[in-house]
């Protein structure tokens, strides 16, 4: 890096964190400032970048906090976080429903209608086994395996144990899904985008939207 690109440069963004606690926070800052400390001095930010867990029960708020004063104070930089999952952990439920059930091969199927691909997208790229409610993690009588209605094969939310035999228009629920089931939602094979409700306290739902065809019609 050279003096010529840093005069440009107004800030740095590290990006190095995955589900982590602050002390691997502590160990990337002191990297990073090893390698580049010296041109904090000319910027203005420093991006710490996202997979904090800051909401996890273990994780170490007061060591979070003095990573960013030891920035602010030293360098005198503005300093922003990219909290992401940490916002919405072990939040949110999809609501999805059964469409079809047949055994092949000695194997239980369930097409339901939610797409891993076009809806849960974290089961396909991380990947990801959301809970299920009524699954029995003990049990295997009812062994079934998930998959969506698109075209593509890989369209499989995953194996669970079930604690009953399912049929055609049963509801089931994921849970902790509020993260990237909202924002990366598309409708690849023309698949309805999934409605936003708020579950309030007293068991209500307040419906925040209504996807539907007008949200794609070409006027």
């Amino acid at each position: 890096m050279t003096d010529d690109l840093i005069d440009i440069l107004d800030g740095i963004h590290f990006h190095t964190l995955c589900q982590q606690n602050s002390d691997d926070l502590e160990k990337t800052l002191y990297a990073v400032e090893e390698k580049f400390g010296r041109y904090f001095f000319k910027m203005k930010w420093i991006n710490f970048g996202g997979g904090h867990h800051i909401v996890r029960e273990d994780y170490d708020i007061n060591l979070l906090i003095q990573c960013i004063n030891y920035v602010k104070e030293k360098y005198k930089l503005d300093v922003y976080l990219e909290p992401g999952e940490g916002v919405v952990l072990n939040a949110g439920y999809l609501v999805s429903s059964i469409g079809d059930t047949f055994k092949s091969n000695d194997m239980l199927f369930a097409i339901h209608d939610t797409s891993a691909a076009c809806h849960m997208p974290d089961v396909i790229e991380m990947p990801y086994l959301p809970p299920l409610y009524e699954a029995d993690l003990e049990g295997n009588k009812y062994k079934y395996h998930f998959g969506g209605p698109t075209c593509l094969t890989g369209d499989v939310t995953g194996t669970y144990m079930m604690t009953r035999e399912l049929e055609e228009g049963d509801m089931i629920v994921f849970g902790k899904m509020a993260l990237y089931t909202m924002c990366k939602n598309n409708t690849f094979n023309e698949m309805p985008l999934p409605n936003i409700y708020i579950l309030h306290s007293d068991d209500s739902l307040e419906e925040l939207t209504d996807f539907g065809y007008n949200d794609f019609k070409i006027d």
